[in-house]
């Protein structure tokens, strides 16, 4: 954790840097138009604290939080130098992650609503000590650029307050918006924390955060945000933003939570810009960010290789829904609605896909076209592989019902799954390398809400930009064929309506798979070992 570690981290920056000196040459700042932005995202390797169990001093925090300043610095002058007018960096990508609610204490600062008109860079103590965002607004400042950034912030309460903690303050997990003057444009407080976050809270309400800019409308929430319908799609559905900003501490679970399958499809199915930054922390699974439009993923970036942060960037339309690209309007339901079910030639059987109870039928032939029911969810496939493999297994599968693990909420998911081996058993385990082409793929279901996010994942975690297109009928088809072997191609739909039903097992299921993820990674790196 010392310097040594900080100067090789930059210096891995500067080497992951795309070269995008012809485009910003071409494009420039002055011939752009505000039909287009140039956007960036950074994926950063966050430098941790030695130990988050004992309180630090002011001083000791503010000092480990530096060191990844400096690090974030280097890419929002990169991604300024190559004319982006956003970046976006992770969440907890400032001080990391696993605190106590005293030892993130000394990290907090107190961040203002935006309406008090402030620029910490030319005001740093109007609202008391705030190093951390006077720091940030003067990137943004000198740097004409827009910085999404993650940080805590903390509110005095006291007994008048029902809600008001025991040590007589909030703390919040934030997002903050500099504009490119330096000020203070947005603060979003996260809605929905996951499983270990017990060193915040929660708001009273959801905060709904906009704001402006002349290259489009942008909106922020927060990694498991995006599981739920508030603020993550009342932002793009009531308030209509063109653009999300996604600060995220991912971590990957296949074969439908991959950060970059799951984003890109999210992307799609709201028909919005989505923009995310996720942490780089291999031994927690965490990787995987990108810059995503509505109708293909611009960029990403996927690593469990080395411990390098990534800068991306690419152009998006600022006001995507007037694209000549803009998807059409989907009605999810109308094409599997329509038209009587395959015969079934094989035996279901069950299966568990993250902790939920899928009903599969295996794709025992090279072409076929296959039914999966399960309660009101009925799912139909037609397929053609490059050939039938007698070393790899598919299923098709559906799942209709309440998932109660790390959180609760309703799913409705068609999926074609390789298995982790020829035993059906397996089908639904993760699984990152495949060796089947599919020539042909037509996915779609009797899906009861119109939430539906289309994934196509790849071997090698890899998405298929431009390979496969969503029907106005709900059907996902690829026609000519994906480049690359499936791990998956899945319909995950989210029954926002049917969230509130009561388990009283989530806390209990939610420790278990924080301890499946621990015993994953220790597995992982047993086997790097040998």
């Amino acid at each position: 954790m010392g310097e040594g570690r900080v100067s090789y981290a930059a210096a891995m920056i500067f080497s992951a840097f795309p070269v995008y000196a012809v485009l910003f040459a071409l494009w420039g700042p002055d011939a752009r138009t505000e039909d287009s932005f140039i956007a960036a995202v950074y994926e950063h390797a966050v430098i941790l604290p030695n130990g988050t169990q004992s309180p630090v001093t002011q001083d000791d925090a503010l000092m480990l939080m530096n060191k990844n300043l400096d690090v974030l610095e280097k890419a929002i002058k990169q991604a300024a130098f190559e004319g982006a007018h956003i970046i976006v960096t992770p969440e907890d990508g400032i001080y990391g992650w696993v605190f106590t609610r005293d030892t993130i204490f000394p990290y907090l600062e107190d961040i203002p609503d935006p309406q008090v008109n402030w620029i910490p860079c030319t005001d740093p103590n109007r609202f008391g000590r705030a190093p951390v965002q006077k720091r940030l607004s003067c990137l943004a400042r000198d740097n004409s650029i827009y910085v999404v950034a993650n940080i805590g912030d903390k509110k005095p309460c006291n007994a008048t307050d029902s809600r008001c903690p025991e040590d007589g303050r909030y703390q919040y997990n934030t997002n903050v918006v500099f504009g490119a003057d330096g000020k203070l444009v947005a603060r979003y407080h996260k809605q929905h924390l996951f499983l270990n976050e017990d060193q915040f809270d929660t708001p009273r309400e959801p905060e709904f955060v906009t704001f402006n800019t002349s290259f489009g409308k942008f909106g922020l929430f927060t990694c498991f945000d995006v599981l739920f319908h508030d603020p993550a799609v009342a932002l793009v559905s009531r308030f209509q933003v063109d653009t999300v900003l996604f600060p995220t501490a991912w971590m990957n679970v296949l074969p439908l939570f991959s950060a970059v399958e799951f984003h890109s499809a999210w992307a799609m199915g709201m028909g919005v810009n989505f923009l995310a930054s996720n942490t780089h922390n291999t031994s927690n699974r965490m990787t995987g960010s990108g810059i995503y439009a509505p109708d293909s993923p611009k960029v990403y970036h996927y690593d469990m290789k080395t411990d390098n942060g990534k800068l991306l960037i690419s152009e998006l339309a600022s006001h995507p829904r007037l694209s000549p690209t803009y998807p059409p309007a989907v009605n999810w339901s109308a094409y599997a609605s329509s038209v009587e079910a395959f015969p079934m030639d094989q035996k279901e059987f069950k299966a568990s896909l993250f902790f939920d109870m899928f009903t599969f039928m295996e794709l025992a032939k090279d072409t076929g076209n296959y039914t999966v029911c399960q309660k009101d969810l009925c799912c139909l496939l037609s397929y053609k592989m490059a050939e039938k493999r007698t070393d790899e297994v598919y299923a098709l599968g559906a799942f209709d019902g309440l998932h109660t693990v790390e959180g609760q909420y309703y799913l409705q998911v068609c999926t074609v799954v390789k298995c982790k081996t020829t035993s059906l058993k397996t089908c639904g385990e993760p699984v990152e390398t495949a060796l089947t082409k599919f020539e042909m793929v037509s996915l779609s279901g009797t899906f009861g809400t119109q939430y539906v996010f289309p994934e196509v994942l790849l071997s090698g975690i890899q998405l298929a930009p431009g390979e496969f297109q969503v029907l106005s009928d709900g059907r996902l088809v690829s026609e000519n064929g994906l480049s690359k072997p499936v791990l998956t191609v899945t319909l995950f739909g989210r029954w926002y309506g049917k969230d509130s039903a009561t388990d009283s097992s989530v806390d209990f299921i939610g420790q278990s798979f924080m301890m499946i993820i621990a015993q994953l990674t220790i597995a992982e790196k047993a086997a790097k070992e040998l």
